[in-house]
């Protein structure tokens, strides 16, 4: 049994995909909502308000690229691709658009409940040891047992990864850290496609920094990776 549980939201076209990954997550102990289409995912999304949504990229109709567009322009709940091997592009896109993680097809039934249950483990655990309250540089400031983030006093919408990447930035800075690093420590890989630090990075720029083509917080380090800067609001 999964001593996280929860409920979880799969949405896929493909019926016989929908009734394993039901049957493998249901064995892992989440209560599971299933989905034919994109329109149908949508009207479940609002209905149940599921704690993470596993999502297939191509679907006729409304695919999963829109149903994640326009779940994150109403929620942060996280959300996990099902892409297919060769679709790059549309994992990248998805990332863009604010998934927290993707797994590839074909893939094992059992590797996608443990990437669902680290993502949600992440979501609702704080991002650091209780005694550590909360971050702050300057404008920005994160409070890590709510996980809750915030610039010029505004509430800062962020994704499970975002949060995750921007508390271990502010709890690390001043140290160059590599994609692969940022994989291990940040998403709990040990390996995996390095692109995915790429474009969180990007789109945690595009929320903290003034000027995200200029970023002067999350500076790049060119032949290793990324260094926090505190105090260059």
């Amino acid at each position: 049994m999964n001593e996280l549980s929860g409920r979880v939201l799969v949405v896929d076209d493909d019926e016989t995909v929908r009734d394993v990954v039901r049957r493998y997550l249901e064995a892992a102990g989440f209560a599971v909502e299933v989905a034919g289409d994109g329109a149908e995912g949508l009207r479940r999304f609002a209905e149940t308000r599921p704690e993470l949504v596993v999502l297939d990229v191509m679907m006729p109709g409304i695919n999963g690229l829109e149903v994640c567009r326009r779940l994150r322009a109403v929620s942060a709940v996280p959300v996990v691709l099902l892409t297919a091997l060769g679709e790059e592009e549309n994992r990248i896109a998805g990332l863009e658009l604010g998934a927290d993680d993707y797994v590839t097809k074909p893939f094992s039934p059992k590797e996608l409940a443990l990437r669902v249950s680290s993502v949600l483990r992440r979501a609702r655990m704080p991002s650091r040891a209780p005694e550590v309250a909360e971050l702050v540089d300057g404008n920005l400031r994160l409070l890590l047992g709510a996980r809750q983030a915030s610039l010029n006093g505004a509430e800062l919408p962020l994704t499970t990864r975002e949060f995750d990447l921007l508390a271990f930035f502010l709890g690390n800075p001043g140290t160059a850290y590599s994609r692969s690093d940022l994989l291990e420590k940040v998403w709990g890989w040990d390996f995996g496609d390095q692109s995915t630090v790429t474009v969180h990075v990007r789109r945690l720029r595009e929320k903290i920094e003034r000027e995200p083509a200029k970023p002067v917080r999350v500076a790049t380090v060119w032949g290793i990776g990324y260094r926090y800067d505190l105090g260059r609001s």
